[in-house]
C-alpha cells in the first residue's frame, strides 16, 4: 500500500489549494477527485467567469461579511488574503479587474483560466492526482486516519485534508461524503441547508418577466408583518419566482422566517425617489400622455417586456385614455412601482443553490490551523466547514483562505 504524508480529499477550490500549497512545503501528496476533472464547481462560479475574491482586503471588515461565526476565519484570512490570492492568479497569467460591487474577476477570461490556473498550479508542485477516484471511508486508528479506502485501492497518509464541498449542486459532485465521514469519527455536524438561493413566490406572472434584470431596486423582507431584511441592488424574476444578488443574500433570512409564518417581499423600483415625488413624476407622465391609451404610456418608467405585466396587475384598461385615469387608479398604480407585494412559498433547494449554510461545526476545528479536534491528522478546508457568506467573491476567499492553512499544517505535521 503506498503512502503519502498528505492525502487531499476533493478536488475543487479548497481541495486544489490545500493539495498545491502541501507539496510546495515538500509533502508528498496525493489529490483525490471523484469527478473525471478537478474543477467542477469552478467552471459554474460566478455564472461562468468566477469571481475569485471580493475587494474588501482588511480581514476583520471581510470576516464580518460571515456573521456571528466570522472571527472564525481570522487567522485564514491573516495567512493568506484577497491580496494573496490576486497575486496568485495574476502570477499564473490570469489578470484579475474589479467590477461593480467589489465582485474581483479574470480581466480577459473565463472560469476555465482559474480552473486550469489551479491544475497546473497542482502539477508544477509535485500533487498525485487521481481523478475518478470516488474515496469509500477513512480507515481510523487509534484515534489517527491511517488510510483512505478507495473503489481502487487504499492509501497510506500520515495526514488528511477534507475539502468535498457541501451538498449545493450535486450534479458537481457535492454529495455530503465529507459529512458522512467526519460524522463517523465523532464530528458535530450544523445541519446543512441550501444557500445563497433563488426564492419561490405565489405570483404565476413572474415568468412574463424574467427577461431583463431589476437594477438599483430595493427590497425588503418582512416575516409576519415585521421588517427582517432590506436590500438595495440587483435583482431579475425567474420563471417560478425570483433571484438575483439581493435575494441570494436575502435567501438565509426568508429561509428562516419561512419556518415562523408567512412571508413577504416589497419591491421598490424607484428607490432614490420618494412616493410623493414619485406620485407627481406619474401625473406629469399621465398628462403628458393625456390622449393616449394608458397601455401606451408607461414606456419612459418601465422596461418594455414589464409594461403589460404592470397594466394586467394595476387592473386599469390598457385602452382608457390617460386623462380618464382616476387618482385611485394612480395610487394603485404608485404602489406598484414603489410597494410591489411579493408572497414567498418558499426557497430554491440544494441544485440551485450556490452554497451550503451549515456543515462541520467549528467547536470541533482548530481554526487556526484547520485540524479536527477529534483526530490529531484530519483537516478541513472550504465549504465543508460551517462557514457560509454572502455573493461577490466571499465565499471563494473563504475557500482559498482556509486550503492554505490546511496545506501548510498538514505538510508540517508530519507523521511515522
Amino acid at each position: 500500500m503506498k503512502r503519502y504524508d498528505v492525502i487531499v480529499i476533493g478536488g475543487g477550490p479548497a481541495g486544489l489549494f490545500s493539495a498545491g500549497v502541501a507539496a510546495r512545503q515538500g509533502a508528498s501528496v496525493l489529490l483525490l477527485e471523484k469527478n473525471p476533472r478537478c474543477g467542477a464547481k469552478i467552471l459554474i462560479t460566478g455564472k461562468g467567469r468566477c469571481n475569485v475574491t471580493h475587494s474588501e482586503n482588511d480581514p476583520r471588515k471581510f470576516a464580518e461579511h460571515f456573521g456571528r461565526n466570522g472571527r472564525a476565519l481570522l487567522t485564514a484570512l491573516y495567512t493568506f488574503g484577497v491580496e494573496d490570492v490576486v497575486a496568485f492568479f495574476e502570477e499564473r497569467d490570469v489578470p484579475l479587474k474589479i467590477e461593480r460591487g467589489g465582485r474581483i474577476f479574470p480581466e480577459f477570461g473565463e472560469a476555465r483560466d482559474v480552473q486550469r490556473a489551479l491544475e497546473s498550479f497542482v502539477r508544477d508542485a509535485g500533487v498525485e492526482v487521481r481523478t475518478s477516484c470516488e474515496v469509500k471511508n477513512l480507515l481510523i486508528d487509534d484515534g489517527l486516519v491511517k488510510a483512505v479506502e478507495t473503489r481502487v485501492g487504499n492509501f497510506a497518509t500520515g495526514n488528511v485534508v477534507l475539502a468535498t464541498g457541501g451538498l449545493s449542486y450535486p450534479e458537481t459532485g457535492c454529495t455530503g461524503d465529507g459529512y458522512a465521514w467526519a460524522k463517523s469519527c465523532d464530528h458535530q455536524l450544523v445541519t446543512p441547508e441550501p444557500a445563497l438561493v433563488s426564492v419561490k413566490l405565489r405570483e404565476n406572472w413572474t415568468a412574463d418577466a424574467s427577461h431583463f434584470n431589476l437594477k438599483n431596486v430595493r427590497i425588503t423582507l418582512r416575516a409576519d408583518g415585521k421588517k427582517v431584511d432590506e436590500r438595495f441592488g440587483e435583482a431579475f424574476f425567474t420563471h417560478s419566482g425570483i433571484g438575483g444578488p439581493i435575494i441570494l443574500d436575502m435567501s438565509s433570512h426568508i429561509r428562516d422566517a419561512l419556518k415562523q409564518g408567512e412571508v413577504r417581499l416589497f419591491l421598490d423600483f424607484k428607490p432614490a425617489v420618494a412616493s410623493d415625488l414619485f406620485d407627481k413624476r406619474l401625473q406629469r407622465e399621465l398628462a403628458e400622455h393625456s390622449n393616449r391609451a394608458f397601455g401606451n404610456s408607461l414606456g419612459k418608467l418601465l422596461p418594455r417586456d414589464m409594461i403589460p405585466v404592470f397594466v394586467r396587475l394595476v387592473g386599469i384598461d390598457p385602452k382608457k385614455k390617460c386623462h380618464s385615469v382616476t387618482r385611485v387608479e394612480r395610487q394603485r398604480l404608485l404602489k406598484l412601482f414603489k410597494e410591489l407585494e411579493l408572497e414567498v412559498t418558499g426557497c430554491e433547494g440544494f441544485r440551485r443553490a450556490i452554497i451550503t449554510s451549515g456543515g462541520i461545526s467549528l467547536k470541533d476545528i482548530d481554526m487556526r490551523s484547520m485540524r479536527s479536534k477529534r483526530i490529531a491528522n484530519l483537516f478541513f478546508a472550504g465549504e465543508i466547514i460551517d462557514l457560509d457568506g454572502p455573493t461577490g467573491g466571499f465565499n471563494l476567499q473563504e475557500c482559498w483562505s482556509t486550503g492554505y492553512l490546511a496545506g501548510i499544517n498538514a505538510a508540517r505535521r508530519q507523521e511515522g
